[in-house]
C-alpha cells in the first residue's frame, strides 16, 4: 500500500529541515561540484543504502517502520537521478537482503515489499531497470510484476535493483547455471574442471555483460560488505559515509566521488 499523501509529504518536510542552512548548503554544493574532476568518474556505482529503520525511529517515532522504508525509496531515486546527470552509466541499489527476508516477520516484510515494488515501477518508467536476486523468495505476483516492468527503456543509464539479494546465493546461481550450460552442450565434468576460466563464471553472474562496481558506497556508519557483489567488487573501491541513507545529501555523493577521483587505483597490484 503507498503511503497517503500527506504522510509522504510529512516525510518530506522532516528531510528538507534537516537541510543545513539551505542557501550556504546549496552554494557549497555547487564548490565541491566545481571541483570535481569529471574525467575520472566511475563508470558503475554500487550503493548499501542503509539506515533506513534507525532514521524512522530517530525521525518519526510515533510511525511505522514503513515511513523509513518510504524515505529511503525516495532518497533512491534522487540518488539514480543524481548519478544520471553527471553521466554515470551503471548503478546497482541493493534494496532488500535475502538475510532480510529470512529474519524479519512478514508484518516488517510486507509494507516493505510494496515500497520496493513501487520503487522499482517509478524507475522503469525513466530508466533501463534491471532486477538482480532470487525473485523464487519473493511472493510469486510480485515477482512477476518485477519482471514486467525490467528493460522497458532503450539505452541511457542501466539500474540494478537487487531484491532478495545474497551475494553466496548469487554465486551458487552462477555456477549451477553454468554447470546447466555445459550440461547441455555435452561437457563432462573432468573436461569442465580442466578449461574453467574466471570469465566462463562471470558470464553467469547477475550482472554478466555489466562493468563491474568501480565505488561502492555504504551509508549509516556500517564498514561492511555483507556479501554485496562478492565476486564483482574484487576491485572495486570502497566510500563508507555515516549518514543514515534518507539523510543521504547530494554533497555527500560528490564527496565520495571526489574521494575515488583522488585514489590511484592499483587492481590488487
Amino acid at each position: 500500500m503507498r503511503l497517503r499523501v500527506r504522510e509522504r509529504l510529512r516525510i518530506r518536510e522532516r528531510l528538507n529541515k534537516l537541510q543545513p542552512l539551505g542557501f550556504l548548503y546549496s552554494a557549497y554544493e555547487t564548490q565541491v561540484l566545481a571541483q570535481l574532476d569529471r574525467t575520472a568518474l566511475p563508470r558503475h556505482v554500487a550503493v548499501l543504502a542503509d539506515g533506513n529503520r534507525r532514521w524512522a525511529r530517530t525521525n518519526a517515532p510515533d510511525s511505522p517502520l514503513v515511513v523509513g522504508y518510504q524515505a529511503g525509496a525516495d532518497k533512491l531515486r534522487e540518488f539514480v537521478d543524481w548519478c544520471s546527470d553527471l553521466g554515470i552509466g551503471v548503478v546497482t541499489l541493493w534494496v532488500l537482503s535475502t538475510d532480510n527476508l529470512t529474519r524479519s516477520g512478514s508484518d516488517e516484510v510486507a509494507p516493505l515489499l510494496q515500497v520496493i515494488e513501487n520503487l522499482v515501477t517509478d524507475l522503469a518508467a525513466s530508466y533501463r531497470v534491471q532486477v538482480v536476486g532470487d525473485l523464487a523468495m519473493l511472493p510469486e505476483d510480485m515477482a512477476e510484476r518485477l519482471r514486467a516492468a525490467e528493460l522497458k527503456k532503450e539505452g541511457g543509464i542501466h539500474v540494478n535493483v537487487a531484491i532478495a539479494y545474497g551475494g553466496r546465493r548469487e554465486l551458487r546461481d552462477a555456477f549451477r547455471s553454468l554447470l546447466a550450460s555445459e550440461a547441455e552442450k555435452g561437457t563432462s565434468l573432468d573436461t569442465l574442471a580442466e578449461t574453467l576460466e574466471i570469465d566462463h563464471i562471470s558470464e553467469h553472474l547477475y550482472t554478466a555483460g555489466q562493468p563491474d562496481p568501480d565505488l561502492i558506497i555504504r551509508t549509516s556508519g556500517e564498514q561492511r560488505m555483507s556479501g554485496f557483489l562478492i565476486w564483482q567488487s574484487a576491485h572495486s573501491e570502497f566510500y563508507f559515509c555515516e549518514a543514515l541513507w534518507p539523510d543521504f545529501r547530494k554533497v555527500d555523493f560528490i564527496r565520495a566521488l571526489r574521494s575515488y577521483a583522488q585514489r590511484e587505483r592499483r587492481y590488487g597490484r
